[in-house]
């Protein structure tokens, strides 16, 4: 999963708020960081490992990067590969000046690098499928045959890449001579959303990049539309490939996003709402037996659904964790010593809120197990007499291919496991997961013209492209925590 950001001023310098925005979503990414500007002359780039912070440590980075006009890009390593050649943006001096940043996977990208190779021969430094549709792009804007690059052009270009590229993505572009060009997946899966604050332009991953810095939710981008803000800010758009089945990533509900985002006219605080009343429900309808004490939730994202679980339920709700806002989110850290660290460093148990309890604990999903397990050992330290655990998710049992670096399938803990198996594998005394069909409701409501969400983590069926078991396999080894570097 990445976050990125293209902003458009008219008369003043755009790095500043680029990295401001990038601020914004840098919960989609810890690994790298980077920025391009255009100043209608010269290209700027200024990328390398690290959040944002670290990235732009010095104001020399920052007024570096000359030009009304930019992009920039968080990420985290997917693939198990975190190395800093593949930071984004991406940049191309062919057929024009060209700087790429891109969120989410294209799960034909070795079919189109080979044959870009034969009938291009590009040369790709990375591994990366961000280069791929770089590269894409690029020789099919060649083949436009030019001679004063329009956005005609780009709009053809783009025809042939969408045609060519499965998966789903989202796609800031600078290109020199036509200014920020955006564009998503003819599924929709990964979000993409426009907004407007006077003369200037933002296309960013999450709406809560635009109220943070005064822009107005315009719109989400089409899927499958592409929007050029050109460099005297003139906005033109057009449908590049037929809308197929919008399909957005239901994970970006549960835990990606920010509550305060809106995707696709969905408001993710409210559908983390609408997760707890359904799980309420199904624990006073099936588990009604149970001696609750108290609701604490597993901070942060949890938080919202668990006050809804405990409204429902009519117990009190409590928190019970201290986070150490100074260590990431540990799903997107490679590896698993340092994720088991990590855990321990970010929470502290409150003990007065678990001695003597039976307490349920809520969390947004259950991946790997290992974090959940540790969780429900310091409870227990801290004296709770019964340890339950809810889950405002399903079982995660699937890989994802569409730009979340989930676990290879073996390391899913709900992977051809029972929900009894789980629960006895984590520790818990119950274990209690969400309904799929009430996971999909609870984000439906919000826009009941969605009729269907990419939700292959929980069903194991892919969407969008031809997903083989040749990819999976291939996904599968590269996921491993073995391979992590």
């Amino acid at each position: 999963m990445c976050g990125i950001i293209g902003i458009y001023h008219k008369n003043k310098p755009v790095a500043g708020e680029i990295y401001d925005a990038l601020i914004q979503v840098q919960h989609r990414g810890q690994d790298a960081a980077g920025i391009a500007t255009w100043d209608k002359s010269k290209m700027s780039l200024h990328k390398e490992l690290g959040v944002v912070t670290e990235v732009f440590k010095t104001d020399e980075s920052l007024n570096s990067l000359e030009g009304n006009i930019g992009v920039g890009h968080v990420r985290y390593p997917t693939a198990g590969c975190s190395d800093a050649s593949e930071a984004q943006p991406f940049y191309s001096a062919n057929p024009v000046n060209i700087s790429l940043a891109h969120n989410g996977t294209l799960t034909n990208s070795e079919n189109t690098r080979s044959s870009l190779l034969k009938t291009h021969f590009c040369q790709f430094n990375t591994g990366s499928d961000s280069e791929v549709l770089l590269n894409l792009f690029s020789y099919e804007l060649y083949k436009t045959n030019f001679r004063v690059l329009k956005n005609s052009h780009v709009f053809s270009a783009l025809k042939n890449v969408f045609k060519q590229c499965e998966g789903g993505y989202a796609v800031n572009m600078l290109v020199a001579g036509i200014g920020i060009v955006a564009f998503r997946d003819p599924n929709g899966i990964r979000p993409l959303v426009l907004g407007q604050k006077g003369d200037s332009y933002m296309v960013a991953s999450e709406s809560s990049a635009l109220s943070a810095l005064g822009y107005s939710l315009v719109r989400d981008v089409k899927p499958g539309e592409a929007i050029i803000i050109s460099e005297d800010g003139v906005l033109e758009k057009k449908q590049c490939h037929k809308k197929l089945n919008h399909t957005p990533c239901l994970f970006e509900f549960v835990y990606f996003s920010r509550p305060d985002s809106t995707i696709d006219s969905i408001s993710v605080h409210k559908s983390r709402l609408r997760m707890g009343d359904y799980l309420g429900e199904k624990i006073l309808k099936d588990y009604g037996d149970l001696e609750i004490d108290v609701v604490i939730p597993v901070p942060d994202t949890s938080r919202t659904s668990a006050m809804q679980v405990a409204h429902k339920i009519d117990v009190k709700y409590r928190e019970g964790f201290i986070k150490n806002r100074y260590i990431g989110r540990t799903f997107i850290m490679p590896g698993q010593s340092v994720r088991k660290r990590s855990v321990a460093h970010k929470l502290s148990p409150i003990e007065i809120e678990f001695k003597n309890k039976n307490v349920l604990l809520v969390d947004d999903s259950i991946v790997r197990g290992n974090t959940s397990k540790k969780i429900i050992e310091m409870v227990r330290k801290n004296g709770a007499k019964r340890v339950y655990f809810a889950s405002a998710a399903p079982p995660v049992r699937f890989q994802n291919v569409y730009g979340i670096d989930m676990p290879a399938t073996k390391e899913l803990v709900a992977h051809n496991k029972t929900v009894q198996q789980v629960e006895k594998f984590i520790g818990a005394d119950k274990l209690i997961y969400q309904d799929l069909e009430a996971l999909k409701s609870s984000a439906q409501k919000g826009n009941s013209k969605i009729r269907a969400f990419e939700d292959s983590v929980f069903t194991g069926e892919y969407c969008a492209g031809n997903v083989t078991k040749e990819f999976l396999k291939n996904l599968e080894q590269n996921r491993e925590d073995s391979s992590k570097r």
